[in-house]
């Protein structure tokens, strides 16, 4: 082969390695509540009343909610959360370089009891517990070696927040990395990393696998 035709090749080759991992649109994954959410949206009541079993844990959690006082945003975040098919409320609340981060609690699951929404700045929620190799691009090297070697492996949530990178433009990322086993109890098959995109206006512009080892 001609000396100039494999530098080519070689090039091209090169090139397609340090391709930056695929993009997931910002319309996946992301939903709105009734009421927008911000700090207003968290709430710290006690459920003992609710472990009896009297009244589904779903119906209780928005009774007893509702009997504390609990603000209009708080309660569309646990309705939202019903929708989804949880019982759970908004725990937590903080800003992280202009993006809302709330911490969500689920009270009444076996395990994993906590959880992450992040809300960009038209009130849109990204869901960072969602399956995050949901729509990932198939071709991601990483993702690929991974499955290959670790078939039955998933991602256990909660996500833990491991920081975040300036983009160009004034955006930012805000990444987040999960464990990836064949059981909650089993040990760390490896390290899903996720970065979460947002624009200069911190509108959610898409979220990306940076790693997967």
């Amino acid at each position: 082969m001609p000396r100039p035709v494999l530098m080519l090749l070689l090039l091209s080759a090169l090139t397609a390695c340090q391709a930056p991992p695929a993009v997931v649109p910002e319309a996946s994954g992301t939903f709105t509540t009734t009421v927008p959410l911000d700090a207003d949206a968290v709430w710290t009541g006690t459920l003992e009343e609710c472990g009896s079993g009297a009244t589904p844990v779903e119906a209780c959690l928005r009774e007893t909610m509702q009997a504390s006082g609990a603000s209009p945003a708080a309660l569309a975040a646990t309705a939202q959360l019903a929708e989804r098919g949880e019982a759970g409320h908004v725990a937590a609340w903080q800003s992280i370089e202009g993006v809302g981060v709330a911490t969500t609690e689920f009270p009444f699951r076996a395990n994993t009891n906590q959880g992450t929404w992040l809300v960009d700045a038209a009130g849109r929620i990204i869901d960072v517990d969602a399956d995050p190799l949901a729509g990932a691009e198939p071709a991601h090297a990483d993702v690929v070696a991974f499955r290959e070697a670790h078939p039955d492996a998933f991602p256990v949530a909660p996500a833990r927040a491991d920081g975040q990178e300036a983009l160009d433009g004034g955006g930012v990322r805000l990444v987040f990395v999960t464990p990836m086993r064949t059981c909650h109890a089993c040990a760390d098959d490896g390290t899903l990393r996720v970065g979460y995109d947002f624009d200069d206006a911190r509108r959610f512009t898409g979220r990306r696998v940076l790693a997967l080892r």
